[in-house]
């Protein structure tokens, strides 16, 4: 009988952090303890885990003493701190920032898309971005059938995905602005970014930029999305580009996807019929019943909606496509613990 194991969440208390407990709620993997692990200001909080409470503790590296797998989502910083410390003490920890993702020794990983990339795991695995993940589980079945040449990325990101915080801005903001107060009086402190100069209301607007702007004048956030599509298909030569915006939505990201395959002999009903096989994804794809898929759908589901799909006008070979997915699930939390019930299933964790 294989062991039970002892899971750690650092950074419990946060979105993303808070999707994973109720995630290990449902979870396939055997439970032996479930470890909350938060900053010192959070510690004593508790937490109810399948009819019993919790109580969150400080992380200090000590925290993963007897810890077999550790679901990070707490910052860069703390997973570039704590990780290691994990590892030292014989955890394998499943990493939700973006501090391990384009480290050539870190698999990044998608379970519907690329497992096998687990095996070369040194204890430490990248959750890619959420908005990579969507688009992977929906174009994996089309590239396996057809190989990709060039993708467009448009996406329509959820504020949920910049943290608690920026939901309850948008919800003050919204508040304020029915209210009558003018945008320009909109207090603003978290997006576009937090990081960057300047600060803009999300209530009614869509801001073009998602983390700061670096290289080429691309955010940050579409150099993730054009980076990690080529980690994960393992093809650099494969043309990527990424326009990433916030628009005032709680949770639920969307995107709009250009391909052009390699391949010849693909049609639309044929990408349908792949799509509608695919694990992890649901075609939502009727437009005579105005079916597709919507973000207000896709709340508290695992998979990834897929619809809208069409062939190009001028391009044989290329077709559009709409993308949505729960960003804090799929995007996050749930594909954290599904890459946990992996290793599981491969028996690659270290216990």
């Amino acid at each position: 009988m294989k062991k039970k194991y002892n899971v750690a969440v650092v950074g419990a208390t946060g979105a993303v952090g808070t999707k994973m407990i109720e995630m290990l709620e449902e979870t396939s993997l055997p439970l032996n303890q479930v470890k909350l692990l938060a900053s010192k200001r959070s510690a004593g909080k508790e937490v109810t885990f399948k009819g019993e409470t919790l109580v969150i503790e400080e992380l200090v590296p000590e925290s993963f003493t007897g810890v077999d797998l550790a679901l990070f989502s707490a910052g860069g910083s703390i997973s570039k701190q704590y990780a290691p410390e994990a590892v030292k003490r014989g955890a394998v920890v499943v990493d939700n920032t973006s501090h391990y993702r384009m480290d050539p020794e870190v698999p990044l990983v998608v379970p519907e898309v690329n497992p096998h990339a687990l095996k070369r795991h040194k204890g430490i695995i990248a959750n890619p971005n959420c908005s990579t993940i969507q688009m992977m589980v929906a174009l994996e079945p089309i590239r396996q059938a057809y190989g990709l040449d060039r993708l467009i990325v448009s996406t329509y990101q959820a504020v949920s995905g910049a943290g608690i915080h920026a939901m309850e801005e948008l919800k003050s903001q919204a508040l304020a602005y029915i209210d009558g107060k003018p945008a320009e009086q909109l207090t603003a402190e978290i997006l576009p970014s937090g990081g960057d100069k300047k600060h803009y209301p999300i209530a009614f607007n869509a801001l073009p930029q998602i983390d700061v702007f670096a290289e080429a004048d691309y955010t940050y956030e579409e150099w993730k999305m054009i980076n990690e599509t080529k980690k994960i298909m393992e093809d650099d030569s494969i043309k990527v580009v990424a326009t990433c915006v916030r628009i005032p939505v709680l949770s639920g990201h969307s995107e709009s996807i250009y391909i052009e395959v390699k391949e010849a002999g693909s049609d639309v009903s044929k990408i349908k019929e792949l799509i509608a096989n695919a694990p992890g994804a649901v075609l939502q794809d009727d437009p005579s019943q105005q079916l597709y898929p919507q973000a207000l759908t896709s709340i508290d589901r695992k998979e990834t909606f897929v619809g809208r799909i069409r062939q190009d006008i001028d391009i044989d070979k290329g077709y559009h496509m709409w993308v949505v997915s729960d960003n804090l699930l799929k995007g996050a939390a749930w594909n954290s613990v599904q890459i946990a019930e992996t290793l599981h299933e491969m028996d690659l964790v270290r216990v």
